[in-house]
């Protein structure tokens, strides 16, 4: 079973709708039990990075993420990826979840339109378990103006706009993605897949 975080920041039913077509047994949930008794969580979410960490403290689902990422597989997609990360600094410096080192910045992509809209091709940094079957030149969906800035080790899928964009990002049991897979045609879905088949 994989958890969908609902703590209301996230474009959940596009999520949903993928995993429903991989056969991948999901539930969209608010609830910490729920979040406990699953296999899987995934959090997703739009907006803004203050937002999202304040929404979280107001559910009382910080702790419960925390606390569960060391059990189980967690997947963050877009904002779900960047408030993964120590701080971010959109408006203001926030604290994030902490659970992978790193902040977030704004992305510096000079004559480029911000946000960064739009299909770019990956190339591979290290390999990860999300990353099986994904080829050098595989394009992703990307919707964002603010990037992870993290060791090497941890960026699995670099894209290049203006800037070197981590991708899919990882460290032990956590895994980020900053594309959409859930937008990103078969290879998100074999990205989501990957997710599907972890222990």
């Amino acid at each position: 079973m994989i958890a969908i975080i609902d703590y209301g920041a996230g474009n959940l039913f596009s999520l949903k709708n993928a995993l429903d077509f991989l056969n991948l047994k999901n539930i969209i949930t608010a609830s910490p039990e729920e979040m406990k008794d699953a296999d899987k969580l995934i959090l997703p979410g739009v907006g803004a990075f203050p937002d999202a960490m304040r929404m979280l403290e107001r559910s009382g689902l910080k702790e419960t993420i925390i606390e569960e990422s060391g059990k189980k597989p967690l997947l963050g997609i877009c904002l779900g990826m960047q408030i993964l990360f120590d701080f971010g600094y959109e408006f203001e410096k926030t604290v994030g979840l902490g659970l992978i080192p790193g902040e977030v910045k704004r992305i510096k992509a000079a004559g480029l339109k911000i946000p960064h809209v739009g299909w770019n091709d990956v190339k591979i940094e290290n390999a990860c378990e999300l990353s099986k079957g994904i080829k050098k030149g595989d394009m992703f969906y990307y919707v964002h103006s603010f990037k992870a800035v993290t060791e090497k080790k941890h960026v699995s899928l670099s894209s290049e706009y203006g800037d070197s964009i981590p991708g899919l990002i990882f460290k032990d049991k956590v895994y980020g993605t900053q594309f959409h897979p859930e937008k990103s045609g078969d290879i998100g879905l074999k990205l989501l897949r990957n997710f599907g088949a972890l222990k």
